[in-house]
């Protein structure tokens, strides 16, 4: 029976592909939100792997770098909202981003990420976009765009292990982490922060590099722009008047500021003006941009690009290494488990979780290319290789599999990466038994070969019966014919075999003893006939000369 989340997601798909959000240019939404992380009533969090391997593992991304773009924060402060005109931005064609015709015409309905207005959550667990975006960063590389919607803070229906879990696994999975706060930068703003963020330094602790790469503060509804400008200006003014240290500062407070700019890589603020009335009070608003203030939209116009821009792209990294959309998969899976259990995570098991992970992922990328290289030898409809050609082949994609493992940057040291290596190998074998299999599949002569090498035997020794029959020499002649009956039989018995799956060890046999007569009796006998037969032939030319 299926799971509540599977069977929701399902009807979920049907719904939303049967009418599918349209973009601001009229054309329809490629995607839909699909749920990664559920939250059930025991406030556990649980991994939709289904759900996310079709996200990740989609074929046009899933050896592609990753740009992951996070929306978190308290509940009902405009997430889902912010990430629509995101997926605006990311529909439109590079002209329209260029100039700023991306976000649309004034009557446009906002869709894409649920939402909706009220006092009520409307998100639950971690969300991504179904349909990754392909950017080119100015380099010339793409990349896959990933759009994650994040469960609400701080509501009536949640514990603060339920905030910090989710908050923890945005920021730990993202590129970019989006902190959206309203009206302003508050001391209990940063305290949240430092609460959530904690699990995610403590599990690289044993590194010199930054856990987190881009923290974006969001300030919603800024109401003093003669203190500090609209945009983004005026947010780092802000930003870091709150992050300085001061002398008389209370030691606390210090050791705050101190850990979040430990944190991340980048820490950056957006002040953002209120939307207007008819956003805020309007029951039946829609996102229609006729309904939003002008100076809204002037913002937004900055701060879309700010973050989605490719020269602004931030690619995700772990331990200072680029993560793929395959990779991001097993941090998923990692991270979740250790989440699960009624209370926040020791900062070890993180550790131990993050170390895992990063070499659950070295160890799929090396086996995606050994998969890879042996498809192109003799995968699909390619034709059959000799099985020694094909072990040639094997031992050196191996090596460059392994070494490919080897070379990855990895956490836990080699003493823990050795057992990682060796279920690389195992996993390579099990793939080569199975790319053996198949080869062997298309030798269409071996699977002749017993009948063949027998018909051939029939034939002789039926020849040779009547021969020593016809010279009166009995005896001979009805060895010959026993054999013959005997052919027949074995024959007989190994076509039952084939077909009934019984006596396989004796097929078996039969089969090696038709191998055996076939490599050291025909097989010579006909080359040395055909050598015969082109000696014969080259010497008759010649003599006609």
């Amino acid at each position: 029976m299926a799971s509540k989340p599977t069977e929701l997601r399902k009807v979920v798909e049907t719904t939303l592909n049967t009418s599918a959000p349209v973009s601001a240019e009229g054309v329809r939404l490629k995607g839909y939100p699909i749920q990664v992380v559920t939250f059930d009533e025991d406030h556990a969090f649980n991994l939709d792997l289904e759900a996310l391997e079709k996200v990740l593992l989609q074929n046009k991304i899933k050896d592609k770098q990753v740009v992951v773009v996070s929306v978190a924060g308290a509940f009902r402060k405009g997430k889902s909202f912010l990430l629509d005109f995101f997926l605006r931005y990311l529909n439109a064609t590079p002209d329209a981003q260029a100039s700023d015709e991306w976000l649309g015409d004034d009557n446009s309905p906002l869709e894409g990420f649920s939402w909706r207005g009220g006092s009520e959550r409307d998100t639950t667990g971690i969300l991504l976009w179904s349909e990754a975006f392909v950017s080119r960063l100015p380099n010339g590389q793409k990349v896959a765009v990933l759009l994650m919607d994040t469960q609400g803070a701080f509501d009536s229906q949640s514990t603060v292990k339920d905030c910090a879990t989710v908050f923890a696994l945005s920021t730990m999975l993202s590129s970019v982490q989006v902190f959206n706060i309203s009206s302003n930068i508050q001391e209990d703003d940063l305290q949240h922060l430092q609460l959530f963020t904690e699990y995610g330094r403590l599990a690289l602790a044993d590194t010199s590099a930054k856990p987190f790469q881009s923290l974006e503060f969001l300030v919603r509804d800024w109401s003093f722009p003669y203190e500090h400008d609209f945009g983004e200006k005026g947010g780092n003014g802000l930003l870091e008047k709150r992050l300085e240290l001061k002398a008389r500062q209370h030691e606390e407070l210090q050791s705050l500021r101190k850990h979040i700019r430990s944190c991340f890589e980048k820490i950056g603020c957006f002040l953002l003006p209120h939307p207007g009335l008819k956003v805020a009070t309007n029951p039946h608003f829609d996102g229609r941009l006729a309904d939003i203030e002008e100076e809204f939209k002037k913002q937004l116009k900055m701060l879309v690009p700010l973050i989605l821009a490719p020269g602004n792209l931030i690619t995700k990294e772990i331990n200072g290494a680029k993560v793929t959309s395959r990779e991001l998969v097993e941090y998923f899976k990692a991270y979740i488990i250790v989440f699960k259990g009624d209370e926040l995570p020791e900062p070890k098991s993180m550790l131990q979780a993050t170390a895992e992970a990063n070499n659950l992922a070295a160890v799929a990328n090396a086996k995606a290319l050994y998969v890879k290289e042996m498809e192109k030898i003799c995968g699909g409809d390619r034709p059959y290789l000799s099985s020694e050609q094909l072990d040639r082949d094997h031992d050196s994609i191996k090596q460059q599999a392994v070494e490919l493992f080897c070379s990855a940057k990895k956490m836990g040291g080699d003493s823990f990466s050795s057992a990682y290596q060796e279920k690389l190998e195992e996993e390579i074998l099990e793939a080569y038994e199975n790319f053996v299999k198949a080869n062997e599949s298309k030798n269409i002569f071996k699977h002749a070969r017993t009948p063949a090498t027998f018909g051939v035997v029939l034939v002789a020794a039926y020849f040779l019966s009547g021969l020593f029959g016809f010279l009166y020499m009995d005896t001979i002649a009805n060895l010959f014919t026993g054999i013959v009956y005997l052919i027949i039989l074995v024959v007989t018995f190994w076509a039952y075999v084939r077909y009934s799956g019984n006596y396989r060890d004796i097929g078996q046999h039969i089969d090696s003893a038709a191998e055996g007569i076939w490599e050291q009796v025909l097989s010579p006998a006909y080359a040395h006939f055909m050598a015969q037969s082109l000696k014969h032939a080259t010497n008759t030319k010649l003599k006609s000369n």
